[in-house]
């Protein structure tokens, strides 16, 4: 399951250089995962954006999403 980026993003950057996969990158003010390169880190134990995020706007997708 991939990580996503929620509308509390502040555009620090801080998670860019953290993720391993390249799965970050920049939209204009804030930042985005790509799902398709995004695999939640799964060999290193979860997404390092999530606890270097000041925000906390990197979710699990599936928690991004309305139901």
């Amino acid at each position: 399951m991939a990580s996503t980026i929620t509308d509390d993003c502040i555009g620090c950057g801080n998670c860019e250089p953290e993720c391993p996969n390249g799965a970050v990158s920049q939209a204009g003010d804030v930042y985005v995962i790509d799902p398709d390169r995004c695999d939640d880190c799964v060999e290193t134990g979860g997404c390092g954006g999530v606890e270097i995020c000041p925000t906390e706007a990197i979710v699990p997708a599936m928690t991004a999403v309305a139901v």
